[in-house]
Formats: structure tokens, sequence, C-alpha cells
């Protein structure tokens, strides 16, 4: 997958990512309703770490896309990113990754965990938990990708960044 040309490829890969989001979300929230204390938040990490690399990837701002940039627009995409604050661009996304980005959503995934021990409720509690930090977090890694994509088409003419020789 290449970086998008056009704003309209920018804003179709949005909308695809979106729905992959909501897919993810919804195996996310299947997997929380089972009612084995543990199972859901390994699944969860599997589940983002795949989420994160594809969205990644369609909007070409995965570790190998990026490294394959030349000096130049690498220097602007990664000013890009910091500005951003995004920590899941351009990285190889590893389940300690994941497991700091649901730490930041430890409080929900207490009490999802928490509900596993009433029964029918706190399963459907769980896994409508587990689908609504799934799909928060997956929604705004998509944001953010889309803002330092745009970002970096303002700055960069990306129509033909297909045939970049680095000639350092």
């Amino acid at each position: 997958m290449y970086f998008p040309k056009t704003i309209e490829e920018l804003e179709q890969r949005r909308e695809e990512c979106l729905r992959l989001v909501n897919r993810r979300s919804l195996l996310s929230g299947a997997a929380a309703a089972v009612p084995i204390p543990g199972v859901d938040i390994s699944a969860d990490m599997a589940i983002m770490a795949e989420l994160l690399g594809k969205i990644n990837l369609q909007f070409g701002l995965s570790e190998k896309q990026i490294q394959a940039l030349d000096m130049e627009r690498k220097k602007v995409l990664l000013v890009i990113i910091s500005s951003v604050g995004n920590e899941l661009v351009g990285k190889t996304i590893t389940t300690t990754l994941v497991r700091n980005l649901l730490k930041k959503t430890s409080s929900k995934l207490v009490a999802k965990q928490a509900g596993k021990f009433v029964p029918f409720i706190g399963q459907a509690a769980s896994a409508g938990i587990s689908f609504a930090a799934m799909n928060y977090l997956g929604r705004n890694h998509v944001e953010q990708c889309y803002q330092i994509a745009l970002q970096y088409m303002q700055q960069i003419d990306t129509r033909y960044t297909d045939d970049v020789i680095d000639i350092n």
C-alpha cells in the first residue's frame, strides 16, 4: 500500500478504516461476552495490534513505508507525527505497545473483568465496555492518521512519491 495521492483517496481510506474499526470492535465485544476472565483481554490485544497495523498501512504510515521515503520527506513526516503526538505511527505494533495503550483504558477493563462474575448482565456489560473501548481507541487512531496524512499532503506533492530516488 502506498501513500494516498489525493484528498479523495485519503477520504476513502479513512472510511475503509472506520468500517474496519467497527468490525473489530464487534469482534472485541463478542470475545468479551465469553464468561472466562482474561480471555477477552488477550483477544483485545491481538485484535488491537492487527487493527493498528492495518490502519497505519492504509494511510502509508507503517514503519516500512516511512523507512522507504527519501530523507527530506521522512523528516517532514516525522515532524508532523510528533506534532500530532501519535505514538503508534511508524512503529511495529507489538503486544507491549498495545498493552500500554490498553492501560489507558484500564479502569474500563477492570470493570469489565469484575463484571464477568455477575451472570448475564455482567457479560453484556463487559461486551459493551469492550466494544466501546476498542471503538474509541480505533477511531482515535484513524483520525490521528488522517490528520497526519492530510498535513503531509499539504506540505509535499504526494502525486509523485512512487518514483522518488534518494540521492544523498
